[in-house]
């Protein structure tokens, strides 16, 4: 551990106006707020702080993130409260404290809930002070480093597990590489041990067979000096489990993994970075594919370098980065290496979006899990670049569409997308975007995003405005039908209503206002003999004997829309002019069905309500059965009779064959009942046709 002059010491090495006096308060605190608590290892739990403190004078940042990475704990496991660190040590390291303690204090029912509370909290911190994020990393590092000690291995995996999903993530965002590499490779350990073990063992067995890391990089050394390239070669292996990781993404075995090696090639200026590369590619022949000018195009996190992969001495496939010795820099320590809190810059910036993205994401997340699940999106993920008809840039997880390209340029664009165009060529929306894809959208006002969007888009960013948009329309269309769900049960009430009623009704009903009680009514989380009794007592007439008030007219659902307050059913495929009824069940949209539908039969035990279209309900997707003579131009004959009635063939199925007839199951957008009439009566007159029924 270090000693306080020590660490005092460190700091004013790489910054000798550093404020000694707050360092050396802050470790005499401490100390003595720790007193005698002890660590799963045994030892002193004050250890662990200044250990932290060591971590990040390694990347020479500044006193007030030493002194917060000291104090991190205090508030949390000793009676020290943020009043005496904001008295004692300022405004910024309390506010930092704050936002890098532990939140392990928090009660939460599930895991998920438990994990997405502290991601939540820690990001707000985070994007009010990039400082948090670098303590924070500095934190879990050190935790993992003595993990072992921990004796639960429950305990152990969960937190190994939580450091490879979120905080390894994490680091690799903000360049951070050697951090990243280290955290994979601690938890790696803890979540596939035999794994682990065994490539461990492969990689200690290929250093047994000589340095042949060594004799590569002095060959590269030497090739590039000739060429008048000075450049400092290192090479190593790669980390476990970024082999492991291969492993199992292509499916091979160790013995078939042909980039084990990697080298990078520092050399003093850009230019010398594509000399070297040069000069290599002329040398051994490269691996196509693999060479990446992260120069030119950054990743999003800033990380800039050449990567190339090349077939040395005939049969042996190396991996060589080239970049500056600036780029380096920021390749191992990346944020930390830009010294952006010395300049004020403690907000994220253009280059660290991505937090603001996250922030975006925290504000829209209605449950733990879908939290996570965009958090996870928004930090994972290769990229990919594609850019805007003006040339600006835009990095994309691979797999991404139109529709994350729309989110991740603005979210006004993302809301109001009707098409898009890769490469001046019109696509649909659910196109995947290629690396290097110019991509234009196509809006429109009257445009709001569609459900179906989140079959393919795959941001965080996106999946969560789409979600906030379907659920704020959702609120919206189930208090319209719900609305008109009371209205009609208020009608059946033998009197009108006092003025106290509904105030009295909510009580009853342990309600907080109308709108819960109209949502309430509308998902059926109370029956209408309840609201009845509620509203005006003895008038639903069950006390008495009587049978409950009957509906006394059908409700419309014009203007609402299928898939959000009510569903259609799928088996009966009800189009406007149909007779339709509802079928309510709690916490759930009202179902659709024609008053023929065979599921009606056997729902006595649902709620049943009369429903009907309204004047201006026009569009539904109708099932038809239509066996045709087995000759040719049949079914040629059917989609043109169907395209001169303009209706639209949403989906065709083959159903059952014999000698002379074969049966198809057509689905079909059409306007109403009466047309779809008309278009089975014209297919039934043709001669190629035997039957027409609808399903």
């Amino acid at each position: 551990m270090l000693r306080q002059y020590e660490l005092v010491d460190r700091v004013l090495s790489y910054d000798p106006e550093a404020d000694e006096a707050l360092l050396n308060r802050a470790y005499v605190f401490s100390l003595q707020a720790h007193g005698s608590q002890k660590r799963a290892s045994g030892d002193p739990y004050f250890s662990h702080p200044i250990e932290v403190a060591g971590i990040l004078t390694d990347l020479h940042l500044d006193d007030e993130t030493i002194a917060t990475a000291i104090l991190h704990d205090t508030i949390e496991d000793t009676v020290a409260t943020p009043e005496q660190i904001q008295k004692l040590f300022g405004d910024n390291v309390a506010r930092m404290v704050d936002g890098v303690t532990k939140l392990s204090k928090i009660e939460a029912q599930t895991e998920s809930e438990r994990a997405a509370e502290n991601l939540r909290k820690f990001l707000l911190a985070m994007s009010d002070d990039i400082r948090v994020l670098l303590v924070k990393l500095a934190d879990r590092l050190h935790n993992m480093r003595t993990l072992h000690h921990i004796p639960n291995p429950d305990k152990r995996k969960r937190i190994a597990r939580e450091t490879m999903d979120i905080y390894a993530p994490l680091a690799e965002r903000i360049g951070m590489y050697e951090f990243m590499k280290e955290m994979q490779t601690l938890a790696f350990a803890q979540l596939e041990p035999e794994a682990y073990e065994s490539i461990q063992k492969r990689l200690d067995q290929l250093q047994e067979g000589g340095d042949r890391i060594a004799k590569i990089g002095s060959g590269v050394k030497l090739l590039l000096s000739r060429h008048g390239v000075d450049a400092d070669i290192s090479g190593r292996e790669k980390h476990p489990y970024s082999i492991w990781k291969k492993m199992q993404e292509r499916h091979i075995s160790f013995e078939q993994l042909s980039d084990i090696m990697a080298f990078r090639a520092i050399v003093p200026t850009e230019e010398d970075c594509y000399r070297a590369l040069g000069v290599i590619h002329r040398r051994w022949p490269f691996v196509p594919g693999r060479f990446k000018d992260y120069i030119s195009t950054p990743k999003r996190n800033g990380y800039r370098s050449l990567h190339t992969s090349i077939i040395h001495a005939g049969d042996t496939r190396v991996e060589i980065q080239i970049r500056t010795g600036e780029m380096h820099a920021e390749a191992e320590y990346g944020l930390a290496a830009h010294w952006a809190y010395k300049t004020g810059k403690v907000r994220a910036d253009g280059q660290h979006s991505w937090i603001t993205d996250l922030v975006e994401i925290l504000e829209t997340a209605e449950t733990p899990e879908e939290l996570l699940e965009h958090t996870r999106m928004a930090m994972y993920q290769d990229r990919i670049f594609a850019f805007t008809p003006k040339g600006e840039l835009h990095q994309l997880p691979k797999g991404a569409t139109p529709i994350d390209f729309a989110y991740a340029v603005h979210t006004d664009l993302g809301d109001q997308a009707v098409g898009a165009k890769i490469n001046g060529r019109h696509v649909p929306l659910r196109t995947v975007i290629e690396n290097g894809d110019q991509v234009q959208i196509l809006r429109s006002k009257a445009q709001s995003p569609q459900p179906n969007w989140l079959n393919f888009a795959i941001t965080g960013k996106a999946r969560a405005a789409i979600r906030r948009h379907l659920r704020a329309i959702e609120r919206k269309e189930t208090l319209t039908l719900g609305r008109k769900l009371y209205d009609e049960i208020v009608d059946r009430l033998p009197a009108p209503l006092s003025v106290d009623a509904v105030k009295t009704a909510l009580k009853k009903l342990q309600l907080p206002d109308e709108d819960a009680l109209i949502e309430a009514v509308a998902r059926r989380r109370i029956t209408d003999a309840e609201l009845m009794e509620a509203l005006m007592p003895g008038s639903a007439g069950t006390d008495a004997g009587r049978a409950l008030p009957q509906q006394s007219s059908a409700i419309s659902i014009t203007g609402l829309t299928p898939g959000v307050a009510y569903k259609l059913d799928t088996l009966c495929h009800p189009v406007p002019g149909d007779r339709i009824v509802g079928l309510r069940r709690p916490d759930q949209e009202i179902e659709v069905h024609r008053i023929d539908c065979p599921v009606l039969a056997n729902s006595d035990d649902v709620d049943w309500v009369d429903l009907a279209w309204g004047d201006k309900s026009e569009g539904g997707l109708a099932r038809i059965e239509v066996t045709l003579k087995n000759e040719p131009g049949a079914l040629g004959t059917v989609s043109t009779i169907i395209g001169q009635h303009r209706a639209n063939i949403i989906n065709i199925r083959f159903d059952t064959s014999d000698t002379g007839f074969h049966t198809n199951q057509i689905d079909l957008e059409v306007r109403d009942a009466a047309h779809l009439e008309k278009l089975m009566a014209a297919l039934r007159a043709a001669d190629a046709v035997n039957a027409v029924t609808r399903v």
